[in-house]
């Protein structure tokens, strides 16, 4: 019985060395340089316990360095060349200067793709970058990972070429050069995917692959100065695009629109609302007109079309409108209005730099909004009646007794806007400069909806909630009753 059991116990030693050796084998073969064989790590390095955490670090990247930091540079660099108001340089920087206040959306969208292709082209070398891109071989250096990337791109550049030049290159190269540079990218591949990586005959089959594509198809390869070319060129291309289809920028350069928009202003206009014009014509995509009660749109000045204006739609076509003290009046129905209180504000072209109006809310359709009447405006005691002909809308301006509207054109006789002189409806406040400044509280200010004082006023909130919550129920006027002419 003992000898039976020492006999199983020497076969099992032998079975356990016969494994131990061949085990060791492996590991030897797996680490042909020699020293401890690697094993596995437990669950510090693996996918389930870093998968979400390594996508957290992937996305952070992706937004920090190709959204957030080209967004910041290229806002920074908009707001360094835009002047304080009045301030006009002269030569290089007064035009730079002219081009950033006349089009500030297409060369912010310009700046942003320059700064996101500088960002990439060092996007190895930033950090949370091992997160981001595709692992690498773990034997690659870290000084060879650029240059590996870089032969891939090559590898994948060269087939984009050879696919869509076929006809061409199998008519201008002989068989023998279209073999040669095949052999090249060959065995570029090749060093690419040999282990162990040898560094030395890597570099050589590169140069070699990348002076083959240069030679054979480099009258079909676009360098790396025309590939940043068309991109800017695309980005603006795109940028343009946008401003003439979709959104505009538009800087407010008069106190007509105060309390809703400062002087200084920069807001989005969004041309869809009305439906998009096509450039150099008075013909829309699809048309949704008249604008409505209420909204404030950008438009063409019918005297002088060259000229942008900012105003609130007051009248529709058929409405009769008149404006007693500076409040309108359509259909001989009184615009509701609250009385919030006394609103002083700076105006630079006065010799005190302040001053001040009643300010209220007017409520009309479904907006709210405030206007300013002025105490030295000098708004006339009654205005009209004008008619609204069809095709056309009546504006007024929030600050009633210090705006060029609809009351006053053609020589004081009235005037409405033609449809196709509309330009689209505000959105918001995207950038603000004062003459003391960057005016930080104006960024995001939307123009319309719930009103908001440009400045905190905290003695005016009191009121403004109250004539908020008593809100009248009726806000819409009746509809014309009455011939053009009649009561005139």
């Amino acid at each position: 019985m003992s000898s039976s059991v020492h006999e199983q116990n020497d076969a099992s030693g032998e079975r356990e060395r016969g494994d131990e050796e061949r085990h060791v084998a492996t590991a030897s073969a797996s680490n042909p340089g020699g020293g401890p064989p690697s094993h596995p790590t437990p669950s510090s390095g693996s996918p389930e316990s870093e998968g979400t955490f390594s996508r957290l670090l992937r996305t952070l990247y992706f937004v920090l360095w190709f959204l957030l930091a080209p967004l910041l540079l290229a806002c920074l660099t908009i707001w360094a060349l835009t002047p304080p108001s009045g301030l006009e340089h002269e030569g290089t920087l007064g035009w730079l200067e002219s081009l950033v206040r006349e089009q500030p959306v297409p060369l912010g969208i310009a700046l942003f793709a320059a700064f996101e292709m500088a960002f990439y082209a060092v996007r190895f070398r930033l950090p949370l970058s091992r997160h981001a891109h595709p692992p690498l071989r773990p034997d690659i250096p870290e000084s060879l990972r650029t240059t590996f990337e870089r032969a891939r791109g090559l590898l994948d550049e060269a087939e984009i070429i050879l696919a869509r030049n076929e006809k061409a290159i199998a008519r201008d190269l002989s068989l023998k050069e279209r073999e040669k540079l095949r052999m090249e990218l060959e065995r570029l591949r090749d060093t690419m995917k040999a282990a162990p990586f040898n560094e030395e005959a890597f570099l050589e089959a590169l140069v070699q692959a990348d002076g083959e594509v240069d030679v054979r198809l480099g009258r079909w390869r676009k360098s790396e100065v025309r590939e940043y070319i068309e991109s800017i060129l695309v980005a603006v291309a795109v940028a343009m695009a946008l401003r003439a289809f979709v959104v505009e920028a538009f800087k407010i350069p008069s106190g007509s629109m105060i309390p809703t928009l400062m002087v200084g202003d920069h807001i989005f206009v969004n041309k869809f609302t009305y439906g998009p014009s096509i450039p150099w014509t008075h013909a829309r995509v699809w048309k949704s007109l008249p604008p409505e009660r209420g909204d404030v749109m950008v438009f063409a000045f019918p005297e002088h079309p060259e000229q942008d204006f900012i105003k609130r739609v007051i009248a529709l076509p058929g409405d009769k409108l008149e404006a007693k003290s500076g409040h309108p009046w359509i259909n001989g129905w009184e615009v509701p209005h609250c009385l919030v209180g006394t609103y002083s504000y700076s105006e630079f072209d006065t010799p005190t730099g302040r001053r001040e109006g009643d300010l209220y809310i007017e409520y009309l359709g479904d907006e709210a909004f405030l206007t300013l009447y002025d105490h030295s405006g000098g708004g006339s005691d009654y205005q009209g009646p004008y008619y609204v002909k069809p095709g056309e809308v009546y504006v007024m301006g929030d600050n009633r007794n210090n705006s060029h509207d609809s009351r006053l054109w053609f020589g004081g006789q009235g005037g409405g806007v033609p449809y196709e002189n509309i330009r689209g409806r505000a959105l918001f406040v995207w950038f603000s400069v004062s003459d003391s400044g960057m005016a930080w509280s104006r960024l995001g200010a939307p123009v319309m909806g719930r009103p908001r004082l440009p400045q905190h006023s905290p003695q005016l909130d009191g009121a403004m909630a109250k004539c908020l919550r008593e809100r009248p129920a009726q806000t819409n006027p009746p509809p014309p009753t009455f011939l053009r002419g009649e009561g005139e």
